[in-house]
């Protein structure tokens, strides 16, 4: 018999001649059951659809389909206040109330509740139910004490329903006295929006989203009676709660009692929207940009694959103040006797298309070399490479993935065939028994994936967290493995050694569909739980636990980020998560597979354009001679046959006597980003010509020769991919300032004064070409992307609806199948030693993207999370005398920085962890810059480090920065 659970039909189903009942008692009420297809009016248990009448209209739904539902797909406006399409109805407001022929309660339901039935005859208009709908409004309004007479339509939905059914005041002015929550003030302590408890209706809305989509639980009904108010933490202040600013909140509220503080000046139709995609990292979430008179005031989330109506505080309030910025470059600027100057575009592109044309003819053209930009549109991404290649006539051309998720890129492409996130984030987060998580950050580096994983918990999956710290996920994990950073080969080898003995292998998946099994299988032989629960500090039984829960489930995606590829094994580490993925057969399977998130918005499109010294378009091999052929004939050009060098490589050989005289950095910041900074700025400053395009004077551009302005995202059209494979469009919605152009017509231009004549009249036609010449993306255009929403490659065709599911039915390496490496565990480059005994590993933090030149433009940002910090463990810092809030002083072999302590269990003992976005203390002064053989990442996540107390704590009032409000 199939297993009883309330909300599937399986009882109904197994016996449909046996009438059910299912009471509230069961956590459902009747109606809800009755909605869910649960009816003991079941006539036909077989039928999966129903006809009803809806305002004398005939309407066919599906089976279980409610009222309000019907008649959205209908096209019939019934009104709502409380009622949220991700959500289960709530039917509080009861602004819905419908009449039903012959139904029970008078024939008013709530339509938001009550399920469309075989027959039914159901009315949404008329004197009953608009009666009903004015006492609703008219109680409603009596509470709303601080409206405003220049409220126009679209700013209150409540006032909106009020003027459409004539309700103009309420009836209830002399019955209730003022209550304490109508007298309370505009709360504006949070930085990014204000709270009006006197605007506020309880249909909790904010709460409901904040406890079941974002899954936080900051907002809750506190008090009680006419008292009864919506607050943080009930009553506490904002910044002791959890709240993650991710905006949620504003975004739902239907009577601006929460609005954002850039627009709350502003009425709803001062503005138009433009729909695009979002500019920080991988997620690729879908937003709508709110412009006023060439400006962008404001941002809402909009409905798209990867977040469904969410944002995190990046994208909601981090992604438009750097725009309109005052310290945008706006002319170009050449360097002369160390001091810029404005020029003209023409003295500009001529200086640099004389100097890099110089430098080739005397030094040959691998002495030039260019850095794309991974934030940037795949289109500028396509035609930078273009130029690097025909009129450079080198490959030595890279992007960021150098630096995060090139291991990805080599290791997958290794093992599968194909270097990219197999499956969607839907997929992994939605209907799954158990995750993996390995080296992510989830919550902070993708806040919107991290709040879809906290969901996938709530309904019942098993979170497997393996981190070396305690990050907030671990909270909601029925394990955490917290091994030590750098240990990821061998404590995989182990969960293997586990599910091969326990026979917990997919024999069939192994035999069919893989090859080099056998060589992995002897060599994970050694790696007992016991032995290397010693390596990574996890016990043994940890170990075992954790294989077995991955290898059970049926559904478990493996999710992994850069604390699995940025080690000099990280090929080697990426190539370890395909092993354990492909022995339980998890691959080429919905709700599972091997899934990198990629850090930038589009460092998946930079990779795929061919930003890379190994790769053409498309990872079309430079090594192939029949793929030089094939662009030499698209391109009309005679191209270098030799495989290039890699940004960690080529930007170190600038240095005076070095093999590299001349730079391209498109939009990236090494001075910032890269390892041993110390390094890095000896290659810039040596190098003969240095040119930079930027949207500011960052601290990269400032060794440049010749900066170039170019454009934000919002300033330009053409597409992003995100780490799911999506290509989703992006839309100008203000024009760029001052004489700031194209990026890629900028790079025309520098090609076109080279030899190389270049031109395109926009992004449409760019990506055009991209189809032509890349099999995998064939299928793409502006206008399919414009019908289909976005699509993922493959998408070979215009006929091809895309591929969610990598490698089902066979893998995509040449022979389809599927390749085991017997990978050993090498310890990492440099560990803590006498001298430097603690390990230090770096990553990001939710407020700040990358190099801070976008989040730290932003005020509210910049006051919750103002300056660096490193973690300390308490047991270290209790011998060393340091506190919280301490000024420490921490050196590596390459440098030191100063920075301020925060002490918490998150480390292990003898461990330390910062991030890299802040000026005062930036970790890549020292981290390390020992590289992966094959795809040359830096080793970020481990290095040795000494730290020392300079100076005791300021007084707590003074601390302004995301560490001291989270942890002091």
């Amino acid at each position: 018999m199939a297993k009883s659970k309330i909300g599937q039909t399986t009882l109904v189903d197994e016996f449909p001649n046996i009438k059910f009942t299912f009471r509230q008692a069961s956590g459902i009420s009747e109606s809800g059951a009755r909605a869910r297809g649960l009816s003991e009016d079941r006539d036909n248990p077989v039928k999966t659809q129903i006809t009803f009448t809806m305002d004398d209209q005939e309407i066919t739904v599906d089976k279980g389909t409610t009222i309000l539902e019907a008649s959205k797909q209908a096209g019939i406006d019934i009104p709502t206040l409380c009622y949220l399409k991700e959500m289960t109805p709530d039917g509080s407001c009861r602004m819905c109330m419908v009449e039903v022929e012959g139904g029970r309660k008078g024939g008013l339901v709530t339509a938001c509740t009550e399920p469309a039935r075989e027959g039914m005859v159901v009315h949404t208009r008329n004197e009953k139910i608009d009666d009903s709908r004015r006492f609703v409004i008219d109680l409603l309004l009596s509470n709303q004490t601080r409206i405003q007479e220049e409220v126009e339509e679209g700013d209150n939905e409540l006032l909106d329903y009020a003027r459409e059914y004539g309700v103009l005041e309420t009836s209830f002015k002399s019955g209730i006295q003022l209550s304490d929550v109508q007298a309370r003030p505009i709360d504006d302590s949070n930085p990014f929006f204000t709270y009006d408890p006197s605007l506020c209706i309880m249909c909790r809305r904010c709460s409901r989203v904040c406890q079941h989509l974002q899954e936080r639980d900051v907002i809750s009904t506190a008090k009680r009676g006419f008292e009864t108010v919506m607050l943080p933490c009930y009553g506490e202040n904002w910044d002791v709660s959890q709240c993650e600013y991710c905006g949620l909140c504003v975004s739902v509220c239907p009577t601006g009692a929460l609005k954002a503080k850039d627009t709350a000046k502003f009425h709803v139709n001062e503005f138009t929207k433009v729909r695009t995609t979002c500019p920080h990292c991988g997620t690729g979430c879908q937003m709508d940009l709110l412009v006023k008179d060439n400006q962008i005031i404001g941002v809402e989330p909009a409905n798209g694959a990867a977040n469904k109506n969410q944002l995190c505080v990046k994208g909601y309030f981090g992604s438009y103040k750097f725009i309109g910025h005052k310290a945008r470059l706006t002319k170009p600027l050449i360097k002369r006797n160390g001091i810029f100057e404005e020029a003209s575009w023409d003295e500009a592109l001529d200086l640099v298309a004389s100097k890099f044309n110089a430098i080739k003819e005397k030094y040959g053209p691998d002495a030039l070399a260019g850095s794309s930009c991974s934030r940037s549109i795949n289109e500028d991404n396509y035609v930078f490479q273009k130029m690097v290649r025909a009129a450079f006539g080198t490959n030595n051309v890279d992007n960021c993935a150098r630096v995060c998720h090139s291991s990805t890129v080599h290791g997958l492409a290794m093992s599968f065939g194909s270097g990219a996130m197999t499956n969607t984030i839907a997929d992994i987060t939605t209907d799954v028994n158990a995750i993996l998580l390995v080296g992510s950050n989830t919550t902070e580096a993708h806040p919107v994936i991290g709040a879809q994983i906290r969901q996938a918990v709530r309904n019942g999956a098993k979170l497997i967290v393996i981190d070396p710290r305690k990050i907030d996920l671990v909270d909601r994990a029925t394990l955490h493995l917290q091994a030590k950073a750098g240990s990821d080969v061998a404590l995989v080898n182990a969960m293997m050694n586990v599910i091969i003995s326990e026979g917990l292998e997919d024999k069939d998946f192994i035999a069919k569909r893989t090859e080099g099994y056998e060589e992995m299988r002897e060599l994970v032989k050694d790696y007992t739980p016991e032995k290397v629960a010693e390596i990574c500090g996890v016990s043994a039984e940890q170990i075992r636990e954790a294989a077995r829960i991955y290898a059970k489930a049926e559904k478990a995606p493996l999710i992994y980020c850069l604390g699995v590829t940025e080690h000099s094994t990280g090929v080697n580490g990426v190539m370890s998560m395909a092993n354990l993925a492909m022995l339980v057969g998890k691959v080429g399977k919905p709700g599972c597979g091997v899934n990198p998130l990629r850090g930038q918005n589009n460092v998946q499109g930079a990779s795929d354009m061919g930003d890379s010294p190994f790769d053409f378009p498309g990872y079309q091999h430079v090594a192939d001679p029949k793929t030089i052929e094939k662009f030499e004939k698209a391109w009309n050009v005679t191209l270098n046959p030799k495989v290039g060098q890699t940004s960690t490589q080529f930007i170190p050989e600038g240095r005076k006597g070095g093999k590299i005289h001349g730079m391209y950095i498109f939009g990236e910041d090494p001075v910032v980003t890269d390892p041993d900074l110390g390094e890095i700025r000896e290659g810039l400053e040596g190098v003969d010509f240095l040119v930079v395009q930027e949207l500011f004077m960052t601290e990269t551009a400032a060794y440049a020769d010749v900066v170039l302005p170019g454009r934000a995202y919002a300033e330009k059209d053409g597409t992003f991919t995100n780490t799911e494979r999506r290509v989703q469009l992006v839309r100008r919605a203000v024009q760029a300032p001052g004489e700031a152009r194209e990026d890629f017509e900028v790079f025309c231009d520098v090609a076109t004064r080279m030899g190389y004549p270049m031109h395109y009249d926009s992004a449409s036609e760019i990506l055009d070409e991209i189809a032509a010449v890349t099999p995998t993306m064939g299928g793409m255009s502006f206008a399919r992307l414009e019908e289909k929403g976005s699509l993922q490659w493959p998408c070979r065709s215009a006929e091809d609806e895309g591929t969610p599911i990598m490698h089902v039915g066979q893998f995509t390496r040449e022979n389809g199948l599927g390749l085991f490496h017997a990978l050993p565990y090498y310890p990492a480059a440099e560990e803590p030693d006498e001298d430097y005994p603690v390990l230090l590993s770096t990553g990001r933090m939710l407020y700040h993207y990358n190099t801070r030149a976008m989040t730290g433009k932003t005020e509210g940002v910049q006051e919750i999370a103002g300056h660096s910090y490193i973690e300390l463990n308490h047991e270290n810092a209790a011998i060393w005398g340091i506190e919280t809030g301490d000024k420490v002083r921490v050196s590596s072999r390459r440098g030191t920085i100063e920075t301020y302590a925060v002490v918490n269990d998150a480390v292990l003992k003898d461990a330390s962890f910062m991030t890299f976005h802040f000026p005062d203390g930036n970790a890549n002064e020292l981290t390390n810059a020992a590289l992966d053989p094959i795809s040359f990442i830096p080793e970020y996540k481990v290095c040795a480090v000494k730290i020392e107390k300079i100076e005791s704590a300021k007084p707590r009032e003074e601390f302004t920065s995301e560490s001291d409000v989270m942890y002091v």
